[in-house]
């Protein structure tokens, strides 16, 4: 069933997962003012009576059991590295072979990983088990809406309930098998897609979500929002990760701030906000160019400080074979939500 909240202010009742300016589900606007264009539970509010729950929601509960891990990876702002954080996550966690890894690009309108991880013109396939990822490596996959046009110059101009068909389609009916991990690559900021990949994913468990960030403080301004939306729909942080923070110097080793942060940057947002920070990833230009040719930044140039950052990220938070141990003792629960189902 549709999980409701009361708003004691207006006395009406807010779907768990509505967007800020929802007019409540027992409103005579709902279901049918702007703001209900895209939402998820649209259809129930017009209705005038919760009605019986989605069964792709069963569906998609069912394919996601045979995933042990689900990390979102979000951001604020456009143009930060959440996708380029979102491929070297992927490639550090599969790099040892051992871990099947995927990621799902659910930013159905910018669809940037296939170009990141190299698979540019790849096409996805049919089987008898459902749609076919298309792999990196042996133990990595990828499914993105890129892989579903003609041309990636093709644009994808699609309303809010054509959006979360597809991220229900992809979510259920994508043959992943056993995963250890499931990357979900979202769009900048709090839009239809992040509403849907929570509610869709809420009865399979989502670890949490790891925020990307930049030094400067109007991409912290909306990284605020971005945490205030995970509040408000009780999913987990993992933890903030700034990109672009400093340039180390390839000669004398010296940092230099690029961007230098007016307010502090995410170290001080983090302390105010008692998040853990992640870490903090210096500009290398080599990690554009590596996009832009898909090649993965962190076996290319495996030295560079940039990568060693991402590889401590990485490895300081894992177990020996999991990141189960780092999910359990740094997740960042809200008040009243004292376990991740």
């Amino acid at each position: 069933l549709v999980q409701f909240q009361i708003h004691l202010a207006n006395s009406f009742m807010t779907p768990f997962v509505a967007r800020l300016d929802c007019p409540g589900s027992t409103s005579e606007k709902a279901g049918t003012s702007a703001a209900c264009e895209g939402c998820p539970n649209q259809s129930v509010c017009a209705s005038g009576a919760p009605k019986a729950p989605d069964p792709a929601i069963e569906g998609i509960r069912l394919k996601m059991a045979s995933v042990k891990h689900k990390i979102l990876v979000l951001s604020g702002k456009g143009g930060v590295g959440k996708s380029t954080f979102s491929a070297n996550l992927a490639h550090a966690l599969a790099s040892d072979g051992t871990k099947e890894v995927a990621v799902l690009d659910v930013d159905i309108c910018g669809p940037s990983i296939p170009k990141i991880m190299g698979l540019e013109g790849e096409q996805v396939h049919q089987s008898g088990s459902g749609w076919s990822p298309v792999y990196v490596e042996d133990n990595l996959a990828v499914m993105s809406v890129g892989f579903l046009l003609g041309s990636p110059d093709d644009a994808v101009i699609w309303r809010g309930p054509k959006k979360n068909g597809m991220i229900k389609q992809f979510l259920r009916d994508v043959d992943w098998g056993e995963l250890d991990y499931l990357i979900v690559d979202t769009p900048p900021g709090t839009s239809d897609e992040h509403l849907s990949v929570v509610q869709y994913l809420s009865g399979a468990g989502i670890d949490g979500a790891v925020i990307i960030t930049t030094p400067q403080e109007v991409s912290l301004q909306d990284v605020r929002k971005e945490i205030r939306f995970c509040q408000k729909v009780k999913l987990p942080i993992i933890g903030v990760v700034e990109n672009m923070s400093g340039f180390v110097c390839p000669k004398c080793k010296n940092t230099s701030q690029i961007f230098p942060p007016t307010t502090g940057g995410a170290q001080r947002m983090c302390e105010d906000l008692s998040l853990p920070l992640l870490g903090q990833v210096p500009l290398d230009p080599r990690i554009g160019r590596n996009c832009d040719q898909g090649k993965s930044f962190l076996n290319e140039v495996p030295e560079s400080p940039a990568s060693m950052t991402y590889r401590t990220i990485i490895q300081s938070k894992t177990s020996t074979h999991l990141l189960t141990h780092f999910l359990i003792l740094r997740l960042v629960l809200w008040p009243g939500h004292a376990s991740v189902d």
